[in-house]
């Protein structure tokens, strides 16, 4: 019966409940996510406070907004209940997976939160009553926005994923190093390879 879960367990099954814990805790993460994966609710739990300051950790980093690193560690965390399955323990560890997770994440919501600036611009635009000069230079930042998107998909991944951080996202070197959990030799070979290349598909869309 349904009110049979509210009762209190005998000394000997919390003993047993106890013990189960203990032995859950004391598993490794990629253990606990492949367990979640299986449905084990209680290894969720464990790996929930085992991983939510370290996501959080991230998600504020890229964010460098409480509330909103709150947000987006709720979100992930609900996607690794959700994705656990994904998770394959011979392609990497399982804090790196759900960092991964945590990061895109962030930048996603970073990209969503910029859009939704941007909106709010145009909004506020539309609402004024401008001169022909404003016009034009609205025509030259629509272009140079459009420009720049296109340049940015001529970009590897990696290197679109950095220059986010540091140009968007307004990010140091050693904040992206962090971040993307790779050394500041390569934060700065990715920018740098990153600039170059953008700055000959700008001059190609000109």
């Amino acid at each position: 019966m349904a009110t049979a879960a509210l009762t209190i367990a005998p000394p000997a099954s919390r003993s047993a409940s106890t013990s189960a814990r203990a032995v859950t805790t004391a598993r490794s993460t990629e253990d606990l996510l492949v367990a979640v994966a299986a449905g084990d609710q209680l290894a969720f739990e464990t790996l929930y406070d085992r991983v939510s300051p370290q996501v959080l950790g991230v998600a504020l980093r890229v964010l460098r907004d409480r509330s909103l690193a709150e947000e987006v560690t709720q979100e992930v965390l609900v996607e690794v209940w959700r994705k656990a399955t994904r998770f394959d323990p011979e392609r990497g560890s399982g804090s790196g997976w759900i960092t991964t997770l945590a990061h895109r994440r962030a930048v996603d919501r970073v990209r969503s939160e910029q859009a939704s600036r941007d909106r709010d611009d145009r909004v506020s635009r539309r609402d004024e009553v401008r001169a022909f000069d404003e016009v034009a230079d609205e025509v030259q930042i629509r272009l140079d926005h459009w420009q720049v998107r296109r340049a940015l998909a001529t970009l590897t991944e990696r290197q679109r994923e950095a220059i986010e951080l540091a140009y968007f996202g307004g990010h140091t070197y050693r904040d992206v190093a962090r971040v993307l959990g790779i050394p500041e030799g390569t934060a700065k070979s990715r920018l740098r390879d990153g600039l170059l290349r953008l700055r000959t598909a700008l001059e190609d869309l000109v």
